[in-house]
C-alpha cells in the first residue's frame, strides 16, 4: 500500500514529499498509524550520507509514536487502538547469543535499522518514521503508557531516552553515585533527567554558561563549565561514571581525569572525526575505563518507557511540520533547539 512520506533522493537534495510502499501486515506484524516522529542527529547524518552507505530514496525517523490500526492473526501482545512506539530497530537475527540475551542492538548478524536497513520489502531497504504508517514485527513494537497529552514528547525517548538510560542502568547510576553528563542536547538533556530520577548526584558539563539554568531545571545538582580549568579541577577523581553524549571530536582526558578509581567514561556520541588518542596513564594508574554503549535492547527499551512513564519523564521538544524539516536540520547543526524536534505526522 502507498503512504505519504518525506525523504531525500540524494545526499545533496532537500527532503521532499514522496509516496512509499508499506507491506500488508503479515501474521506477526503490527501496523501503526504514525502520530509523531522525533528528529535525531542520526537522521541528518544518514540523509546527507555523512556516515556513508546511505541507500536512496532515504526516509529517516526512528523515534516513532502512533496507534495500532491492524494486527496479524498470530499477534498476541497488541490490538487495534493501542498506543505504541517503534525505535531504532525493526528486526534482528533472533538466534545469536546477543539476541538470546535480549540485546538485539548487538545482534552478531546485524540488526535491521528502522530506516536504511536491508530488507526483503521493496525497494530493498527500510523506510522510517517520516511517514504516515509503518508495519513492524510485533517483537519490535513497544507499549506506551504515558498520557495522551504527552505523546509527542514521548517520541524522542525511543532513541534519546534509551541511548542514555541503557548505560546509566548498566553502570549502576543511582543513590550514592556521582554521575556526570557531558553535553546538554537531545541526548544529554534526557541523560540528566533519567540520572536524576534514578537518584544519582548529577553533574552537567557544558561549554555554555547560558545553559547553567536549564541544566539545573532538568535535574542537575551541579553544573560545570568544561572550558574552565578550575571548575574541572575541583571535581578531579570524584565521579563513578561520566556519560559523554557529545558527537564532535574532543579531548577525553579532561573527563577521564575526573573519574574515581574504577570509574568509567561512557561514550554514546559518534564523532565524524576520531577523538584525539587518550592519555593511557590516566587509565592505567586508577584502573579507569573508556567504554561505549549503543541504544538498548527491546526489553530494556520497554523498561525505560515504563520508568519514564512512572516518573513523568518526557523530552523537551519543539514541534515542526514535515515541510520544515530541512530548516530543522540546519538549526540542529547549530544546536538551536531545546532539545529535540518532533514532526507532527498530520502535516504529511
Amino acid at each position: 500500500m502507498s503512504v505519504k512520506a518525506y525523504g531525500a533522493i540524494a545526499a545533496d537534495n532537500p527532503l521532499e514529499p514522496m509516496a512509499i510502499a508499506r507491506r500488508a501486515p503479515g501474521p506477526r506484524d503490527v501496523q501503526v498509524e504514525i502520530a509523531y516522529c522525533g528528529v535525531c542527529h542520526s537522521d541528518l547524518h544518514t540523509v546527507r550520507s555523512e556516515w556513508g552507505g546511505t541507500r536512496y530514496p532515504c526516509v529517516p525517523g526512528h523515534e516513532i509514536v502512533g496507534k495500532v490500526s491492524a494486527v496479524g492473526a498470530e499477534v498476541k501482545g497488541f490490538q487495534v487502538g493501542d498506543t505504541v512506539g517503534v525505535g531504532c530497530m525493526v528486526d534482528s537475527c533472533g538466534h545469536c547469543a546477543a539476541c538470546g540475551e535480549g540485546l538485539e542492538q548487538y545482534c552478531e548478524n546485524g540488526f535491521t535499522g528502522t530506516y536504511n536497513g536491508a530488507t526483503a520489502d521493496p525497494p530493498g531497504h527500510t523506510f522510517g518514521g517520516y511517514s504516515q504508517r509503518i508495519v513492524v514485527d510485533e517483537r519490535f513494537v513497544l507499549r506506551i503508557r504515558h498520557p495522551e497529552a504527552q505523546l509527542a514528547a514521548v517520541a524522542p525517548l525511543l532513541c534519546a531516552g534509551i541511548t542514555t538510560y541503557s548505560p546509566l542502568r548498566h553502570w549502576n547510576a543511582g543513590p550514592g553515585k556521582k554521575v556526570g553528563i557531558v553535553g546538554i542536547g537531545g541526548l544529554g538533556h534526557m541523560g540528566i533527567k533519567i540520572a536524576h530520577a534514578m537518584g544519582a548526584h548529577v553533574v552537567a558539563f557544558t561549554t555554555s554558561e547560558g545553559k547553567r539554568r536549564d541544566a539545573h531545571a532538568l535535574g542537575a545538582d551541579e553544573v560545570v563549565i568544561s572550558r574552565d580549568a578550575a571548575q574541572m579541577q575541583a571535581h578531579a577523581g570524584s565521579f563513578d561514571m561520566i556519560l559523554d553524549t557529545v558527537a564532535a571530536s574532543h579531548d577525553l582526558d579532561a573527563f577521564t581525569s575526573l573519574l574515581k578509581r574504577d570509574g568509567t567514561l561512557v561514550l554514546v556520541g559518534v564523532p565524524e572525526h576520531p577523538h584525539p588518542s587518550p592519555a593511557i596513564g590516566n587509565l592505567v594508574f586508577k584502573r579507569r575505563a573508556i567504554a561505549g554503549s549503543l541504544i538498548g535492547g527491546i526489553a530494556e527499551t520497554q523498561e525505560m518507557l515504563d520508568f519514564c512513564a512512572g516518573h513523568g519523564l518526557v523530552a523537551d521538544i519543539e514541534m515542526v511540520a514535515a515541510r520544515d524539516i530541512d530548516k530543522a536540520y540546519d538549526r540542529m547543526v547549530r544546536s538551536d533547539v531545546k532539545y529535540r524536534f518532533v514532526i507532527d505526522a498530520a502535516t504529511l
